[in-house]
Formats: structure tokens, C-alpha cells, sequence
């Protein structure tokens, strides 16, 4: 069965290449599961926070396995930056690259990247990637994260360098590398388990090569990215045609209390869309530095979330995605400024852009969601072992009303896609107990549709010092609403909450904890959307009934009056309070 492309003169066999399309994105699916099933630490085995990658001999991306959103754009980003940087004459099947360097195409250092040829007999099908977030890579505080001033306290930076040669780990490099970092067992676990997910689909690439030829392999490879060019081309000659503005901040900085200013202007035409952030702050010395892969990444995530979510991903969807962000900003950074906290600031970028989108397309976008990746991160000796241990997850918040349905509760928002750490799994690894662990009640961003509720996580260190890192924010402004919806309630970070001595901790920064310690994080929830007077009486009764909105907050912000006797609205008392007369 044959069809004939509306774009190209070439034919192609239809069936052949949905078997070769769907097989390059499960191979790289494949390559996840290996690194989900192999590695040591709770932050990739449980959490998930990796992805993996397929590229072509011309280093053009081809298929992804997202386990991350977030990482949409940054393996674009530095697979051929590090590629091109070692140059790819030298590498040979059994090689497999390391990289993390921020400024070469990179992220924040604990991301590590590791890449490896495709050969197929001698020849060259592409390139297999693999990133993962190390819940260590050295630098000045425990999980590597802080309030740091120069990306050298944030830990090991790693070159473009060959870390398997033969397939065979070399001893010199892995060892060089594994000095630097304090949780060795873990850390080189997980680099294991990249290098088992490379294999993977290296394997898997090879046995669809020899079962249909390299040839038709290369052949439907093309095809795909035309394909998808085509289709990303008619999904974007949908979208609203104009210029599109908003500006937001990052509370803090870490250092100062000044907010940092995001700018975006978006130009949607027929050549895609470009994302300008001329007009944000410079590049500050302080952790909230994105570089040009995280700013990168957070254009792409948009622009996948407005498109038909069938659309593939490759380098004919890349193509649309157009990027401004002036060298010596906050949204491109120079060395050797800090850029551990530029996820939280990729994060509110997608914010802002979808805030600027927002007139356009108030059936699409949502209120503001939680809108900062909340890092938590500890660590210490081990007095039994001697060995030191490390620790890091991000928390979940309220998500955004939307046009039609609230907001989920504590979930991961946008290209934050991390799951759960359990309490059981945490508390039998980690010298911690969770002693709290539940939805705030009230914190949702009231409206006709209301925000998700944000999450307290209260951490107890029972029995040893710990050193605890907060790397986060919204603790200064809550997540917005949209079209009369109130915003999320900000959140909140607190030393010892219940000793009545509670000590509000910095969004951004590391804290020694002496036995007995807890440490309190409260997420923001998410924005309401719409009024709250114009959301259903019934639908307030099941958030009071459910623990989620207090009797008070039901009068006072939605105007609805509820008997806590019988559990029923009363419709009268309502409608005057709803009117004005209520208050009289």
C-alpha cells in the first residue's frame, strides 16, 4: 500500500512507515524502562526524572521518550552541541559520551547527559541519548542545590568527554567524576543505568535495521520529519495570528528580596512562533539563571501543549519553535553565573507566555498553576556507615482552573512531570520521617471554577544534623486567575511549624537542622477561573463536605451559605449574600 506525500514528489510505503515511526519512539520508550528498572536513587527509579532520546546521523532529533516534559528541549539542545563539541569522527560503536556542561548546550549540572553512536555493521544510523536528574554532582550543599553565587559551588562540570570506551566503562574518567560527588553509591548506580538504557536502544535500533534495511530506515526517517513538518505547519496556520505580551517575575532571587522580571513577547505568523524575552532582567548572581536549552525547552513545551498532541516530535516540529533571549540575560546566562535554579525560572516562564496567550485563547490556557518546580533537597553522614547520604525531590502544587474545570489538586504542572516519592519508600532509605503529609485546605485560587489545592509535606529528622536546601519560590505571590478567578494563596516554607516558635525559612536556601527538626513545605494552589459568586452552590458543598474550602471561606469568597447541621445549601441566605443584601 502505497500513498503519495502532498508535499513530495517521493513515494512511500504507508505501512512500512508507521512500523519504522512507532518503533523509533518505542525504542526510545524501551531505553526509559531500563533506566526506570536499573536505577539506585528514588529520584529516577520512583520519580522518573529522565529522558531519552533518538538522533540521526545528522544529528537532527527524531524520536523522544518524555518522561519529562521539561526535557523537550533540552536534549535538542545538547546532544549536538556535544557531539560537534568532541567531534563525531572520533567515536566508534562501544563509545559513550558524558556531558553536563550548562553553557555547551546543557541545563542544571545535576541533568547529565550521556550519548552514544548507532552503528549498524559500519555504518552510522544516529546517536541514542540519555539525561537524567543525579540527586548529586558535588558543589556546595547536599543534592547540589542552593543559593549559590557562581555555577562552580553548584558541583562537577563535565565536558564533552568519553566515559566508555568498548563498551567497557574507563575506570580514570568514572572515577574522576565520582570523587566530586557525595552519594557514590547512588550516583554511580544511576550512570549504570544510562549506560544499560543506551545499550537498549542501540539494540533496538539495530534490529529494525536489519529487519527492513538501512535504506528504508533512513528513507521513512525523513519522511517523518517531513511529515511532521507538514502537520506542525497546519496546526500553527491555526492559531491566532498577532503579537502577544505579558511580563511576570520570580519572587526572589535568592539573595535579595528584588523580584526578577520576565518579559516575553510572542509573534505567532506563517513561519511559527517566536518567543522574544529581550526585555528581561540581565543575568544576576544569584541561583535563578535559566540557560538557552531551559528557556528553549519551556518555548517548545508551549507550543506542543496548543498543537494537535498527536503531532510527533522531531526536528520538523523544531523547526516552528523560534527562539530570542539576548547572551547575558536571565533567560541565556553566561559563565560563570549560577544556574541550579533555572528550572524554577523556566517554569515561570511558561507561565508568563501563557498568561500573554491567555485574550487569545481563554478556552485553551489555564490560570496560573504552581508555576515553580519546589525543590527539596538533604543530606549528611551516616554515623553507622560513614557514608553520605543524599536526598531530593520536587513537591507538587494546585494546577490552574481552566474555562470549563478546576484545577486538579497537587499535581506536577506543565513539563513538570515527576511522580510521587512514598513515604514507606522515603522514610526506609532516608534517616526522615514524614510526619505530615496532606492537601492545604483553602489554598485554592477561588473562582467559577476553582484552583487545585496546594500540598504540605513536613519532613522530621529524628535522630542526627541534616543539612536541608529549599530551592523554590511563590512564596511572595500566589498563582493568578483568569477572567475575575482569584489568585492561588502563596506558599509557604516554616522551621519547627507546630513548636510555636515557627521560623519562616527563605525560598531559596540552605538551613542546618539539629535533632528533632521539621521542616515544612506548603504549596501554592493554583488560580481560580472566573468569579467565584458564578460558581455552582452545589459544587462549593462538595468542596466544604470534602475538606477542601471551610464553611467561612464558602460565605465570605463564594458567597455561598451552608448549613453545617443538615449539610445543604440554603438558597436564600445565598442569593443575599450574592446580591449584596447579605452584608447589610
Amino acid at each position: 500500500m502505497e500513498i503519495t506525500s502532498l508535499a513530495r514528489s517521493t513515494r512511500v510505503d504507508l505501512i512500512r512507515f508507521e512500523v519504522i515511526r512507532n518503533a523509533l519512539v518505542a525504542a526510545t520508550e524501551e531505553m526509559a524502562l531500563a533506566l526506570k528498572r536499573s536505577a539506585y536513587s528514588t529520584n529516577v527509579k520512583t520519580r522518573s526524572d529522565f529522558s531519552c532520546a533518538f538522533f540521526d546521523h545528522s544529528l537532527r532529533p527524531i524520536a523522544q521518550g518524555f518522561t519529562q516534559p521539561v526535557h523537550l528541549g533540552s536534549l535538542v539542545r545538547i546532544v549536538p552541541a556535544a557531539i560537534s563539541k568532541y567531534d563525531p569522527d572520533r567515536l566508534v560503536a562501544g563509545d559513550t559520551i558524558i556531558t553536563n556542561h550548562p553553557f555547551e548546550g546543557g541545563v542544571h549540572l545535576n541533568d547529565v547527559t550521556l550519548i552514544s553512536p548507532v552503528y549498524v555493521d559500519s555504518e552510522l544510523l544516529g546517536y541514542v541519548a540519555s539525561l537524567a536528574h543525579h540527586v548529586d554532582v558535588g558543589g556546595g550543599a547536599p543534592a547540589s542545590i542552593g543559593a549559590f553565587r557562581e555555577v562552580f559551588q553548584e558541583g562537577v562540570i563535565i565536558p564533552p568527554v568519553r566515559l566508555t570506551t568498548g563498551g567497557e566503562i574507563i575506570p580514570d574518567i568514572f572515577n574522576l567524576i565520582l570523587a566530586q560527588i557525595r552519594s557514590k553509591h547512588e550516583t554511580g548506580g544511576d550512570f549504570r543505568a544510562q549506560l544499560a538504557a543506551n545499550n537498549t536502544g542501540i539494540r533496538r535500533l539495530q534490529e529494525l535495521v536489519r529487519q527492513h534495511g538501512l535504506e528504508a530506515v533512513r528513507e521513512d526517517i525523513d519522511e517523518l520529519v517531513h511529515y511532521t513538518e507538514r502537520r506542525t505547519r497546519s496546526e500553527v496556520n491555526k492559531l491566532p495570528r498577532g503579537v502577544f505580551s505579558a511580563t511576570g517575575q520570580v519572587d526572589t532571587d535568592g539573595y535579595t528580596d528584588e523580584p526578577v522580571t520576565l518579559s516575553v513577547r510572542i509573534v505567532i505568523d506563517d513561519e511559527g512562533v517566536l518567543f522574544d524575552f529581550t526585555d528581561s532582567d540581565r543575568q544576576r548572581r544569584s541561583p535563578v539563571n535559566s540557560t538557552y536549552a531551559q528557556t528553549y525547552s519551556a518555548c517548545s513545551y508551549i507550543l506542543k501543549a496548543l498543537l494537535d498532541p498527536d503531532i510527533p516530535v522531531n526536528a520538523g516540529f523544531y523547526k516552528f519553535v523560534q527562539l530570542e533571549a539576548p547572551l547575558g540575560s536571565v533567560t541565556n546566562c553566561t559563565p560563570p553565573f549560577p544556574v541550579v535554579g533555572g528550572w524554577e525560572t523556566h517554569m515561570r516562564l511558561v507561565e508568563v507566555a501563557l498568561l500573554a496567550l491567555a485574550p487569545a485563547m481563554p478556552d485553551r490556557v489555564p490560570a496560573g498553576t504552581k508555576g515553580m518546580i519546589c525543590h527539596s533537597g538533604f543530606g549528611g553522614i551516616d554515623p553507622d556507615t560513614g557514608e553520605y547520604y543524599c536526598f531530593l525531590e520536587t513537591l507538587a502544587g494546585g494546577y490552574g482552573a481552566r474555562s470549563r474545570k478546576d484545577g486538579p489538586d497537587a499535581v506536577q504542572v506543565h513539563g513538570q512531570n515527576t511522580e510521587n516519592a512514598p513515604v514507606e519508600e522515603t522514610e526506609l532509605n532516608y534517616p526522615v520521617r514524614i510526619v505530615r503529609y496532606e492537601l492545604i485546605a483553602d489554598s485554592e485560587g477561588a473562582g467559577e471554577f476553582r484552583g487545585g489545592l496546594g500540598l504540605r509535606r513536613d519532613y522530621m529528622f529524628p535522630d542526627r544534623p541534616t543539612t536541608f536546601t529549599v530551592l523554590a519560590d511563590r512564596d511572595k505571590q500566589g498563582p493568578h486567575g483568569l477572567r475575575g478567578g482569584l489568585p492561588g494563596k502563596v506558599a509557604e516554607y516554616i522551621l519547627n511549624p507546630d513548636s510555636g516558635r515557627g521560623t519562616a525559612l527563605r525560598a531559596k536556601g540552605t538551613v542546618e537542622l539539629q535533632p528533632g527538626d521539621v521542616v515544612s513545605f506548603r504549596t501554592c494552589g493554583g488560580g481560580g477561573y472566573g468569579h467565584p459568586f458564578s460558581r455552582e452552590p452545589a459544587r462549593v458543598l462538595r468542596d466544604v463536605r470534602e475538606g477542601k474550602v471551610g464553611l467561612e471561606r464558602a460565605r465570605r469568597v463564594y458567597g455561598v451559605v451552608i448549613d453545617p447541621r443538615e449539610w445543604v445549601v440554603d438558597l436564600v441566605a445565598t442569593d443575599l449574600v450574592r446580591s449584596g443584601a447579605g452584608d447589610e
